[in-house]
């Protein structure tokens, strides 16, 4: 009898939540060794699919760098990065839409759907979702002024029309969103997923913002997990280098996602299992969470 009562007690716990995030918005960057590892794969859909059964609408925005880099290499195609951004040529971008596009982002909307979903998978191409244009990069190199350096099809956003998100959320279903854009012109455009899902989070006005990593969080310098960074203390941890480089895109995403009217933004360790539901109904919860004050 008593672990029954276990659990109800663990349910009652996440009472207040449900009622708190009852038809709020999370966007949910999905990406790193939890698209990767099976176990990981099926809790996670499972997660989102609790989340939308009570009450709550998840977006997912979804990275693929592993699995564009398996066909890269099956093809004989060489990457090359600058600033931690691949170098994307025509033939290279091709690749990159069909891995994400036609290959990710169907089978993460069919895990999710056989978890009793009904997940609809898009890119920012479709209903205009997400206009973009060409990024270009500033390299600094021993003190000399800084060179653009030209890394192809590589885009930054310059508008989100949240429109079908809306739509396909008041009809119950959950957006699952690979990040390529379109340009003014009609031009493809491989765009960062956290950058996709920091500025969707802007516009849908989320209630949260997560994102999942393939580390436990942000870390202090003495190398101790922060379960709550405020945005003061972290331009300071970035400018000391305590924020390490890897960390320091998704802590800044998380800073412009609370400066664009996002409520919360969390960064979370993807790898361990029902990371999802662990940060967003317990009190403790398992990451970062990156706030205003």
């Amino acid at each position: 009898m008593e672990k029954f009562i276990n659990k109800a007690e663990v349910l009652m716990e996440a009472l207040p939540y449900f009622r708190r995030f009852y038809n709020k918005t999370f966007v949910i960057k999905y990406g790193g060794h939890a698209m990767e590892n099976e176990e990981l794969k099926e809790s996670f859909a499972q997660d989102i699919v609790l989340l939308k059964y009570v009450g709550i609408n998840p977006v997912i925005v979804h990275g693929g760098g592993p699995q564009i880099d398996t066909v890269l290499d099956k093809m004989g195609i060489t990457s090359r990065y600058v600033r931690g951004m691949r170098v994307t040529d025509q033939e290279t971008l091709d690749i990159v839409e069909m891995v994400l596009v036609g290959k990710v982002n169907k089978a993460i909307v069919t895990l999710i759907n056989r978890h009793g979903g009904m997940a609809v998978g898009l890119s920012g191409k479709d209903g205009g979702l997400i206009l973009a244009r060409k990024m270009n990069v500033k390299v600094s190199d021993n003190g000399k002024e800084p060179e653009i350096i030209d890394i192809g099809m590589v885009g930054e956003i310059i508008g989100i029309d949240p429109k079908i998100i809306n739509s396909l959320d008041e009809k119950d279903f959950i957006p699952v969103i690979a990040p390529v854009g379109v340009g003014e012109n009609g031009e493809t455009y491989n765009i960062n997923a956290d950058l996709v899902a920091g500025e969707l989070a802007e516009a849908l006005h989320a209630e949260k913002l997560i994102l999942m990593t393939d580390v436990e969080g942000v870390k202090d310098k003495k190398g101790e997990l922060l379960s709550t960074l405020r945005v003061n203390q972290a331009g300071k941890m970035i400018q000391d280098g305590v924020v390490g480089s890897g960390m320091i895109p998704k802590v800044e995403c998380c800073v412009n996602a609370l400066k664009g009217g996002v409520e919360k933004t969390h960064i979370i360790d993807g790898r361990v299992k029902h990371a999802v539901l662990l940060e967003i109904f317990t009190k403790e919860g398992i990451g970062t969470e990156v706030v205003r004050k």
